[in-house]
């Protein structure tokens, strides 16, 4: 029935849509403070979903074919972002098992021991000690007060933070972090969050795809085109070191369009060499979508048919989030590159 519902809604050829995939990490097991995380179990779930109502196909082969209206009927790809080490350890096996493909998005400057500020701020009060945490003054401005009594708690108070700490500049996040560190008396966090350059060259070795996401995770409509652009060469340039092929895909850094990433930002995107850039709007591309910002979308259903349903009706949204259009800023981008 599903199957049947996905050919009508993403058929061959020139009007064909391309349902994108959008993952982080892939848990051994649940995580009672990340209840949306994805764990083994689900993502093996949602592997044997795809590999029997899809085409899963490589995101730059999937790219090109829709450009030149030669994808299959229900084309879809598989990207996560960030490079985590169960991104390796834990979903490699399982897409290997179903024969499947996917893209990894690696932020290089958190590899070998590094972490992310969500991260961080997550780990930190994952291990603070209860029963409250007082943080109307911080570096960042008042952040509130905040229950610590229970594992429901702690998920409101990571979730209020990481609100309003992700929209700071990467210095500034950092520096609240070492800053929550110190008030909680958390000494030790994990180092091993993150993959090793040798992991992300194992992916690569798989069959898998290595994509660019920046060195330090920044939101890129913040930053001026000369730091922007140093993100992004920068970031594939270590990436490809690592495992000696060309980097031509890349992810914006929580993705929102206008928000966290720009039309001039697109715009250096594309200039900087890259074939195609994916976003976190919701929505599955069609052959007139812009290759530099090509939507993504993954149901957070844990049933089958549910799963199933969204991502019909994801198939069904026909007008893309992207940034807004500012051609001057985009023209004077790409003749500084």
């Amino acid at each position: 029935m599903l199957t049947s519902v996905f050919n009508l809604l993403s058929p061959a050829g020139a009007r064909a849509r391309l349902s994108i995939l959008i993952l982080h990490r892939v848990l051994p097991r649940l995580d009672e403070l990340d209840p949306y995380a994805i764990d083994a179990e689900l993502f093996d779930h949602i592997c044997g979903w795809m590999k029997v109502w899809f085409n899963v196909l490589p995101l730059d082969e999937a790219v090109r074919r829709l450009r030149d209206g030669r994808l299959p009927a229900r084309a879809a790809a598989i990207t996560f972002d960030d490079g985590y080490a169960d991104n390796h350890d834990v979903a490699l096996p399982i897409l290997r098992r179903h024969g499947l493909t996917a893209t990894f998005f690696v932020a290089t400057g958190y590899l070998s021991g590094g972490r992310m500020f969500n991260d961080s701020v997550t780990e930190t009060l994952r291990r603070a000690p209860g029963p409250s945490l007082d943080l109307s003054r911080t570096v960042l401005g008042d952040l509130g007060h905040h229950r610590l009594d229970s594992a429901e708690a702690r998920r409101g108070a990571i979730e209020s933070v990481l609100r309003t700490v992700r929209h700071f500049p990467v210095d500034e996040r950092d520096a609240f972090c070492a800053e929550l560190q110190q008030r909680t008396g958390v000494s030790r966090l994990p180092t091993d969050l993150m993959m090793e350059p040798g992991q992300v060259r194992r992916l690569h070795q798989a069959g898998m795809q290595i994509g660019a996401h920046t060195v330090h995770h920044p939101m890129l409509a913040g930053l001026d085109d000369e730091a922007a652009r140093a993100e992004l060469v920068d970031s594939r340039a270590e990436l490809e070191a690592m495992v000696g092929a060309p980097v031509t895909l890349f992810a914006y850094p929580n993705g929102r369009p206008d928000q966290d990433y720009s039309a001039r930002t697109a715009a250096l995107v594309k200039a900087a060499g890259f074939e195609a850039a994916v976003t976190t709007a919701w929505g599955a591309a069609h052959r007139d979508s812009d290759p530099y910002q090509l939507p993504r979308f993954t149901p957070w259903d844990h049933s089958r048919c549910r799963f199933g349903l969204r991502m019909a009706l994801n198939l069904r949204t026909r007008r893309e989030r992207v940034a807004t259009p500012d051609l001057d800023v985009a023209d004077a981008a790409l003749s500084r590159s």
